[in-house]
């Protein structure tokens, strides 16, 4: 299985319609894989729930799901640029996705990203939610921001010209290997609670 993600496939020119797409089956070792034909250029990818998403440069934008998706609790479609993929069962729904000139990655609940091969992008906004993880490696990039809420993980190595990253407390992110010309880190500061006429404490001051 790991062998197939990190393989890249090269797929035929792509384009996901919001009402209805075709699929090519093919199964190997007892494994089904789902091929999306006909697919737009993706710009955004948005993850939820239970996924593992496998990010690279190619010639062509592609995406291939290593399962029959559209059997289970699952959602994979692209609309206006932006790929969606959602599933909430135990098992991670696992997706390939080549990219030529992706913009924007947005992951919740405990969806997983993970670059392999050398990953480039001229201009990168990654937003981490909940649970949400990001490995991103071997980067070229101009300009990467990156925005760490709640638990989220972030791995991130490579080369960055313009770098900036705002983070939670709570999240964990390793930049250790990271080379960035221009370097700019906040860390996010919880907004204070607001005293209302219910609070019974110091109503006095109010």
């Amino acid at each position: 299985m790991k062998t197939k993600i990190l393989t890249l496939i090269t797929l035929a020119a792509l384009s996901i319609a919001t009402t209805s797409a075709t699929f090519a089956n093919t199964k190997t070792n007892n494994n089904t894989t789902t091929i999306l034909e006909n697919t737009k250029p993706i710009i955004g990818i948005e993850a939820h729930g239970n996924v593992e998403i496998y990010v690279t440069n190619g010639a062509k934008d592609g995406v291939k799901v290593f399962d029959e998706y559209y059997n289970q609790n699952a959602l994979v479609q692209n609309e206006n640029g932006v790929l969606r993929v959602s599933s909430y069962k135990t098992e991670k729904l696992v997706i390939e996705v080549t990219v030529t000139d992706l913009r924007n990655i947005t992951a919740s609940d405990n969806a997983i990203v993970k670059s392999f091969g050398r990953f480039s992008s001229l201009d990168l906004n990654v937003v981490l939610n909940d649970n949400a993880i990001a490995q991103l490696n071997n980067m070229d990039a101009f300009v990467a921001k990156f925005t760490i809420n709640d638990r989220a993980k972030a791995d991130i190595s490579g080369t960055i010209e313009d770098y900036q990253l705002t983070y939670s407390r709570s999240s964990t992110v390793n930049r250790t290997y990271l080379a960035a010309a221009n370097r700019v880190e906040n860390i996010i500061t919880p907004l204070p609670a607001i005293k209302t006429a219910t609070d019974t404490t110091n109503l006095a001051s109010l």
